[in-house]
Formats: structure tokens, C-alpha cells, sequence
């Protein structure tokens, strides 16, 4: 008798392991090889600038410049750097065929907006009348601004709007 219940004890020993160790099985981590790939978030390819550099580059050679207002605290302004100015056509346009500047639109740095002598943060609200973020100025080579956009976007409604800044090109460059 006292063997039978060693055997019956055994065998249920057994069947507990069994059970515990498909279950472990079950809730395991898949595979490596099994879970996939997050996407590492893509850089930006744009060549940014001071503004005061681009200023005097629109002086040698004029092309327009595209300012892109942010603050460290803006979400939208992340995502923006993350998968808009990463979007290959995008930061080749950017790249080629206007100046573009990266502002902070807290910065306490001091700038010429319109001819103004302002800190950006002044530039951002008394001179381009701004109040959201992200936040665009287009700058013409001899520093007045031609427009603002405040509005967040994807690469395709930002190359939209790009390609309709450039088709006014030559009639802004010259202001």
C-alpha cells in the first residue's frame, strides 16, 4: 500500500511539473526571431543653420529661407523632427534649394526679424505674430518675412508646401 501511494504520488508529482513547465512554456518571451523589429526613429537629413548664417548666405547667394520654430517642450514639434524632416525629399529640398534655420521660440537669443533687433522669442510673437507651434516663417534673402504657417504636418504636405513656396520664388526673392 505504501508503495502504491508512493507511485500515485510520484506520477502526481510528475503531472504537476509537466503542467507548470507547459505553462512557463506558454507565457514565455517569444523568440528573439519571432518578435519584430521596432523601427529606430529616422534622423533628419537637414542641414540646419543659425539664422544669422543664413542671412548671410541669402546675401551671396539668394534663395529663400525656411525657418522652422520649435520649443523643447512641443510634442508636435518632435514628431515633426522625427518623421518629417527624416523624409528623404523633404530634407533635399530644404537642403538645396532654401536656407533652413532651427529657432527656439523660447530663446532669449537676439536676431534681426523684419529689421527688427529682437530676441527670438520677441521675433515669434510681436514681429511674426505667432501663437502655436510648430510654427514656419519663409524669409526673403534681404530678411523681411514673406509668410507664417503655424500648423504641424506630414513629409507630403510639407513638400506640397515647399513646391508652392518655390513656384513664387523669384517674385520673393527680391523683397
Amino acid at each position: 500500500m505504501i508503495k502504491a501511494f508512493a507511485n500515485l504520488m510520484s506520477s502526481k508529482a510528475t503531472l504537476l511539473f509537466l503542467v507548470l513547465g507547459l505553462c512557463s512554456v506558454s507565457f514565455a518571451a517569444p523568440a528573439a526571431s519571432t518578435v519584430p523589429a521596432q523601427k529606430e526613429p529616422r534622423k533628419s537629413t537637414v542641414h540646419w543653420m543659425s539664422y544669422k548664417d543664413a542671412l548671410e548666405k541669402a546675401q551671396k547667394g539668394p534663395k529663400l529661407i525656411f525657418v522652422d520654430l520649435y520649443a523643447d517642450w512641443c510634442v508636435p514639434c518632435r514628431i515633426m523632427d522625427a518623421n518629417v524632416y527624416s523624409d528623404p525629399t523633404v530634407a533635399s529640398l530644404l537642403n538645396t534649394r532654401f536656407y533652413a534655420v532651427k529657432l527656439d521660440a523660447d530663446s532669449q537669443d537676439t536676431i534681426m526679424c523684419d529689421g527688427q533687433k529682437n530676441t527670438v522669442q520677441r521675433c515669434y510673437f510681436d514681429v511674426w505674430e505667432l501663437h502655436a507651434l510648430p510654427a514656419f516663417v519663409l524669409v526673403a534673402p534681404k530678411g523681411m518675412s514673406i509668410l507664417t504657417v503655424t500648423d504641424s504636418m506630414s513629409p507630403q504636405e510639407l513638400r506640397y508646401m515647399l513646391y508652392q513656396f518655390l513656384e513664387k520664388e523669384k517674385e520673393w526673392i527680391s523683397r
